[in-house]
């Protein structure tokens, strides 16, 4: 027989449980790799006896891949979900691997027509996101940025086209799912302004820019915002807690850093004229501070720390910048007061996260466009041609370790349940923390 609680009793127990159960359920969330960069784009995982370097018999599993590719796994319970694809056979697909034995469980395929890239995309570069009811994924081309949600199954709930896609390098945009949302970012390449750079194939209706929130069960639109087109971004957003309300946080080239109220679609706070090029690193958080960083050519040209103003304002200010060896691609690591970029040249700096004072600043040679994870206290980066290089995050320089995984890597690891899942362009191994 139950125990019957008092009137005031059940009271303040219901209190309570409002008040808990929304922790228990952000810490739960926070453990799952279901978006680029897992928890909140952080790259932090709370893992510990992952080995320092290791060989082949210390991977789980290892399995040649269908398709080939750059997006990064994601996870969902013993389900990982990537994409690639197929240039021969024109065909870009999405794949349900078992965590446990990395037996395909299921394949979609869709079908697609060949247009120009940047000669390091692909098309299916975006990252999906994931959660209970199943894996959500953006595939794009000149005439059209396609958002589909299936089940965990493979069966199809929704699909949104939204319109075209105008940018000289292709598109990698990945959305994230936040409060009952699907976010995607959709900045563009101004088709007037650059004209000269756009490829013969483009379609001649012009792309329109802006941020987009679908409702996660139906794919209709909850809230969208317009934006000026200046040149296409590929940096993911993250989410910004204030109290008992979020706001996404967004970075382009046009509007520079952007504060989105993730349940009204009103922008909360923006400074703009922060860069005038690319944004691919996503941004991140640290305090009350926001990082985000632009770049061009093959390098970063400046990482920037910004904080919104007083309650009222509409403005961020800038808190500090750093202008030398500044990642463009790679996402930035915050963890313990450190801020750690690794550049896309192999110079990795560590600096004071709330300051940006300088505490070393090492080149690691190689190339890289696979952001660095951090665990244990160890930051974890992948070369371009598929070294895994293992540094110290503290605040002295040290280098613990090398491991070549014998292929091209472009994508970023997922980790969950003590296994790292390391994807190369046509391979994923499963990696197991050290017994």
């Amino acid at each position: 027989m139950g125990t019957a609680y008092p009137s005031t009793m059940r009271w303040f127990l219901s209190l309570w449980l409002l008040a808990v159960v929304p922790f228990f359920t952000d810490l739960i969330t926070a453990e799952e790799w279901t978006r680029f960069r897992g928890p909140n784009g952080s790259g932090i995982s709370n893992a510990t006896g992952f080995p320092i370097t290791w060989t082949e018999d210390d991977y789980r599993w290892q399995i040649d891949l269908p398709v080939q590719g750059s997006s990064s796994p994601v996870l969902w319970g013993k389900q990982i979900f990537l994409t690639g694809d197929d240039t021969e056979r024109e065909i870009r697909s999405l794949l349900s691997i078992d965590a446990e034995t990395g037996n395909i469980q299921w394949r979609q395929d869709y079908p697609f027509e060949y247009h120009h890239l940047h000669r390091d995309n692909d098309f299916a570069s975006a990252t999906p996101c994931v959660d209970e009811d199943g894996v959500i994924f953006v595939i794009s081309e000149p005439d059209q940025v396609l958002m589909i949600a299936l089940d965990l199954d493979g069966e199809e709930i929704w699909r949104r086209d939204l319109g075209p896609f105008k940018g000289l390098h292709g598109s990698a945009s990945s959305p994230i799912i936040a409060g009952g949302l699907v976010l995607l970012a959709n900045d563009q390449m101004d088709p007037e302004r650059f004209s000269f750079y756009l490829p013969r194939d483009t379609n001649k209706d012009p792309g329109k820019s802006f941020l987009i929130a679908l409702d996660r069960k139906t794919g209709e639109t909850r809230w969208k915002i317009d934006r000026k087109s200046e040149l296409a971004g590929y940096a993911t957003p993250c989410i910004r807690r204030i109290g008992d309300r979020a706001e996404a946080i967004f970075t382009s080239t046009a509007h520079g850093i952007t504060a989105v109220d993730l349940q009204s679609g009103e922008i909360s706070w923006e400074i703009d004229q922060l860069w005038d090029d690319r944004t691919v690193a996503s941004p991140q958080l640290y305090g009350d501070l926001v990082f985000g960083s632009f770049g061009q050519g093959l390098a970063g040209q400046r990482f920037v720390a910004v904080r919104p103003k007083a309650a009222g304002s509409k403005r961020g200010e800038l808190v500090y910048d750093v202008t030398k060896s500044v990642p463009l691609v790679p996402s930035f690591i915050v963890k313990d007061d450190l801020l750690f970029l690794w550049t896309d040249s192999g110079v990795v700096t560590c600096l004071d996260a709330a300051t940006g004072k300088v505490h070393w600043r090492e080149r690691v040679d190689g190339d890289f466009y696979s952001s660095p994870l951090w665990i244990e206290g160890r930051l974890y980066g992948i070369s371009k041609r598929g070294e895994v290089v293992v540094l110290a995050a503290g605040r002295e320089f040290e280098e613990l370790g090398r491991v070549d995984l014998g292929e091209k890597t472009f994508a970023t690891p997922a980790v969950l349940d003590g296994v790292m899942y390391l994807r190369t362009q046509t391979r994923l191994l499963a990696l197991e923390k050290s017994k």
